[in-house]
């Protein structure tokens, strides 16, 4: 073959091969970063819990492990065989284990991440993506964006149908819900303290991801001070906070704190508005902060404006772990569920 008999192939080929690559289907994740939708999509590497959790709520069937192996009173709100997967570690937050050497052995084909989208978390999704040429796609974790976080998920996993059923019920749940609290004066809002820990003196600082479903609610976090995270405090400042409610994720405190002198003064202990907040299989205020506080959402809302939320939390209940976690409690899960003590 001639030199220009050469080049005039070469070309052909060329012209055949450029428009493949420039249509390169890519989706803009939720740090705005445009993402490469992978050709095929089979195993998925959650890079921390919440990311997880919406994976998992999403397409079970792609998810490699749990960042942290889920507890045995966990299980049975989980799907079989998706629910007792292995533990893999994870590649953000706090107590992050998992190295990359141990990523590639797992072949993913897309890692996601799920929570903040600040330069910290982008420069390491783009450093991960760089050494192991795996998509990774960062969906930003805060509670409002939940909806488009499923989209953009849907579209990288193939999966938009399924998505957009649980970003609807996500909408139509916080619209319906915003509709009904704007309707309350400022001043019938109460105030609240999230306790955490066993003596309940770690709380959500005013703009920490673990308390975005109480602002979100219009509530007035006592502690809303300057700040994005958990803070400890002492019992002094939450006396002199004095606050209307008191929500917990810590079973010991709550059994306690209705019989410490040290806290029976404070109005919400007082009163008996001390609650224990539902976290099987997980949490619904945070820990961790994913789609799982959407049913918590309805929760608060009843404990906070009960006239204005009359609805029963067990069908609201149901419906979320059939539809999210598809597994539908019985009656008795649902009663375990709700006291609070997984």
């Amino acid at each position: 073959m001639n030199a220009v008999s050469r080049r005039s192939v070469l070309a052909g080929i060329a012209s055949i091969a450029m428009p493949r690559i420039a249509r390169a289907a890519t989706v803009r994740d939720g740090a705005g970063r445009e993402v490469v939708i992978p050709a095929r999509v089979e195993r998925v590497f959650p890079a921390g819990p919440p990311a997880a959790i919406i994976l998992y709520t999403l397409a079970p069937d792609l998810l490699l492990g749990w960042p942290r192996a889920n507890r045995p009173d966990e299980l049975p709100f989980l799907l079989p065989g998706v629910g007792d997967k292995p533990e893999v570690g994870r590649i953000t937050g706090r107590g992050n284990s998992a190295n990359l050497e141990a990523v590639l052995s797992l072949k993913p084909d897309l890692i996601v991440d799920a929570g903040s989208t600040g330069k910290t978390y982008v420069d390491l999704a783009a450093r991960v993506q760089e050494q192991t040429g795996i998509p990774y796609a960062l969906l930003d974790g805060r509670f409002d964006q939940i909806p488009a976080s499923y989209r953009i998920l849907g579209q990288l996993i193939g999966r938009s149908e399924r998505a957009e059923t649980l970003a609807r019920w996500c909408e139509t749940t916080m619209t319906t819900i915003v509709q009904r609290i704007a309707k309350i004066p400022a001043e019938q809002r109460p105030s609240v303290y999230y306790a955490r820990g066993p003596r309940g003196l770690e709380t959500g600082l005013g703009g920490s991801i673990n308390v975005e479903t109480l602002t979100f609610l219009g509530a007035r976090n006592v502690a809303d001070t300057p700040g994005s995270g958990l803070a400890n405090v002492s019992l002094e400042q939450v006396i002199a906070w004095n606050p209307d409610v008191i929500v917990t994720i810590d079973l010991s405190f709550a059994e306690s704190v209705r019989s410490d002198p040290a806290w029976v003064e404070i109005r919400a202990v007082r009163d008996g508005r001390v609650y224990l907040s539902p976290k099987l299989p997980f949490g619904w205020v945070d820990f961790p902060p994913s789609v799982n506080r959407m049913i918590g959402l309805w929760w608060l809302a009843k404990i906070l404006y009960p006239e204005q939320f009359p609805e029963d939390i067990r069908p609201l209940a149901r419906e979320f772990h059939t539809l999210f976690y598809q597994v539908t409690p019985t009656d008795a899960q649902l009663d375990r569920i709700l006291s609070g003590r997984g």
